[in-house]
């Protein structure tokens, strides 16, 4: 399937194709005419990007998680591990964020608030 046909029937434009062939997320061969050629499968694959950045996935995740799921013999045994690492790095980082809120409504009225904390000034 060529570029175009590629681009609309997973719902991205042809330049995001491009970008993600370049670094490496899906692959196509070159016909003799100089035009792309994708499998079919690759459709779901787009559709399976789009959908992981949708839930905060990075591209270089996606990459990396990608080979993984290939790879793993039961692929929704896989995702729901991948999905419960993801869970942890926000619950992670939620707690850094309520940490740094903390910090910053501790400063609020306390003179110069890029001071160290607990001297006022």
């Amino acid at each position: 399937m060529r570029i175009g046909e590629l681009a609309a029937q997973a719902g991205t434009t042809k330049d995001t194709i491009r970008f993600y062939e370049k670094i490496g997320l899906v692959t196509g061969r070159r016909l003799a005419n100089g035009y792309r050629d994708f499998s079919p499968e690759t459709v779901g694959w787009l559709q399976y990007v789009r959908t992981a950045q949708a839930l905060g996935f990075s591209l270089a995740e996606i990459a990396r998680h990608g080979e993984e799921l290939r790879d793993a013999p039961d692929d929704a045994e896989a995702l729901s591990a991948l999905l419960k690492e993801k869970i942890a790095v926000i619950d992670a980082r939620m707690a850094e964020l309520a940490a740094l809120r903390a910090d910053l409504e501790e400063r609020v009225g306390t003179g110069c608030p890029l001071r160290p904390a607990g001297r006022a000034g």
